[in-house]
């Protein structure tokens, strides 16, 4: 491990087809934040905030960013990243963790309950797309078929603008050409393919284990936007919630809330944690 800043370490673990980037901040009890296509980077305002209580745990999907696979050809799915995540805990030996996932990082931190619960003490599920849990499921499939046909026609505007219709997620003008109409490096292109083609409909059609969840000892907290009603993630974090028997957490802004708003969603965070 090495030292980015004075804040900051960061370090690399090998795991069964992939090279792991992570960082560490802070002290205290363990608290892992966990995203999923998004990478680390996107939680170190929201991080530089939360260390101040706990150590926090930070980490690139495996795919993405500094965390390399050996086959970029092969699907990512969940109880992968489950499995990544739990040997990231148990490789920097502070655990158990309290874990945050967002988006498909929550898809990701229910699976870590369900095939490691004795390394979570705490599960914050912020807006996990699980499409299989709605009604329009079918409809849902057929449409994320169709989005990786216009992905791989090459026209990426009409992909985003899809993406966004599905996701009932409507964006100003001028964010939305900072999204799809803009240029992006070599590298950023080679890791929005290998999420579109071989990490979200892997996360996004991922089935729960309702019964296992619901016995489960880790404690789960359903995390929804205050701005995301009517969104796909804010039905199916609804429809989790509703399975679970518990009643959703409101967190400030909408689906990237932890990035567009990191202070007040950190201590959102922290109050619903207890230590705030």
């Amino acid at each position: 491990m090495t030292a980015a800043s004075t804040d900051t370490r960061t370090g690399t673990l090998t795991v069964p087809g992939a090279r792991l980037h992570y960082e560490i901040r802070g002290t205290g009890p363990l608290l892992a934040l966990h995203a999923a296509p998004m990478d680390s980077a996107s939680f170190a305002p929201a991080a530089a905030v939360l260390a101040e209580h706990f150590t926090v745990l930070t980490g690139d999907p495996r795919g993405i960013a500094r965390s390399t696979v050996d086959d970029r050809d092969a699907d990512v799915t969940p109880d992968q990243r489950a499995d990544d995540l739990a040997s990231v805990i148990e490789h920097v030996d502070a655990g158990p963790a309290v874990v945050f996932g967002s988006s498909g990082g929550a898809v990701s931190a229910l699976s870590l309950v369900q095939r490691h619960p004795h390394l979570v003490t705490t599960v914050v599920a912020h807006e996990p797309p699980l499409a299989e849990l709605v009604n329009d499921r079918e409809q849902l499939r057929a449409a994320h078929d169709d989005l990786i046909t216009t992905y791989l026609s090459g026209d990426r505007r009409a992909y985003w603008a899809d993406f966004l219709k599905i996701a009932n997620i409507q964006l100003p003008e001028y964010v939305f050409e900072a999204i799809a109409g803009g240029s992006i490096d070599e590298s950023q292109a080679a890791d929005e393919r290998f999420a579109v083609l071989h990490m979200d409909n892997q996360t996004t059609f991922w089935q729960p284990d309702l019964a296992l969840l619901r016995a489960a000892e880790p404690r789960i907290v359903i995390g929804i936007g205050e701005d995301s009603a009517g969104q796909l993630c804010d039905r199916t974090s609804r429809a989790l919630a509703a399975a679970l028997g518990i009643e959703p957490t409101l967190f400030p802004g909408d689906h990237t809330g932890f990035a567009e708003v990191p202070s007040a969603f950190a201590h959102r965070l922290l109050a619903v944690l207890g230590s705030d």
